[in-house]
């Protein structure tokens, strides 16, 4: 109700409760904060102040130093020293884009061959949980068609009275078709000879994914055991979709025949062990039954 209101003759409202007017306490914090936004603003606008007596000062001193069109030569100074900054920070911020592509292609690169080792830890485990000797040629055939991405190639062991490379497994081309090797003759026999991997010359440059012929391979491993080589696994064509050999390719490969290598000749000593056995069993049993 304001002094209109009373001069007229208005009554206050009985329905009011006075419970509804500000306490004493919220108008004098009411107050408080006003006082303290008031000193603020005041503080602020005293800080402006004396910021802007700066910047008389600053244009009075440049104006007395350079006199009439010198303002025009600082000027002229200092954006030609903000284009060498802005220019530098350029540089280097182009420098920095390089490093981050650099970096995330070799980010990719390093997922790529954790995701080949891990996919190898768990092929090894494979190669290395059976003692059947056609499980484990199937196994390492299988790893080297997922991990290696091959399409034409096989697996050739050594036969010691012949002395010559024989075909236990093929895929894409048929194993008369490839025959036995001669160990030293050929790439393939020369590769098992001297233990040393063997990609063809102009592999980064040769047409991975067309048919060899079978004394030609793209890639030749050997399959060793410390220093005795027992076979050779023999790549001649990669998939379509693999156009190309990567970094990690040729660490595979090696890390795959030594793993390979280990699992046949544990599969052969087991097989001429159970073949022994089962020879002196039958004979303890021809004994007994001519007691």
């Amino acid at each position: 109700m304001n002094d209109d209101d009373i001069r007229r003759g208005d009554k206050p409202d009985p329905k009011m409760d006075p419970r509804d007017f500000p306490r004493p306490e919220e108008i004098l914090q009411l107050m408080d904060r006003s006082m303290s936004f008031i000193k603020e603003l005041m503080e602020e606008n005293e800080k402006l102040r004396y910021r802007m007596v700066q910047l008389q000062e600053e244009n009075r001193s440049l104006f007395a130093a350079t006199g009439r069109g010198g303002r025009a030569e600082v000027l002229k100074r200092q954006i030609t020293e903000l284009e060498l900054e802005k220019n530098r920070l350029l540089s280097e911020y182009q420098g920095v884009e390089e490093n981050n592509k650099t970096y995330a292609a070799r980010y990719v690169e390093i997922e790529e061959e954790n995701n080949n080792l891990t996919n190898l830890y768990v092929c090894s485990f494979q190669l290395h949980s059976t003692l059947d000797f056609d499980e484990v040629i199937q196994i390492i055939m299988e790893i080297v068609i997922n991990l290696i991405g091959a399409e034409d190639f096989g697996i050739m062991l050594l036969d010691e009275k012949t002395y010559t490379l024989k075909t236990v497994a093929m895929e894409g081309m048929s194993k008369e078709e490839v025959g036995d090797v001669r160990v030293g003759e050929g790439i393939i026999g020369k590769t098992f000879k001297s233990g040393e991997n063997y990609f063809d010359p102009s592999i980064e440059t040769a047409l991975i994914n067309q048919k060899r012929p079978p004394g030609n391979p793209l890639v030749c491993i050997p399959l060793k055991i410390k220093e005795s080589v027992i076979g050779v696994i023999v790549l001649y064509k990669l998939l379509p979709q693999k156009t190309q050999f990567a970094h990690v390719d040729y660490e595979l490969f090696t890390l795959l025949a030594g793993h390979a290598a280990t699992a046949i000749f544990s599969t052969k000593l087991y097989s001429d062990a159970r073949r022994k056995l089962e020879t002196i069993e039958g004979f303890m049993e021809m004994l007994k039954s001519t007691k």
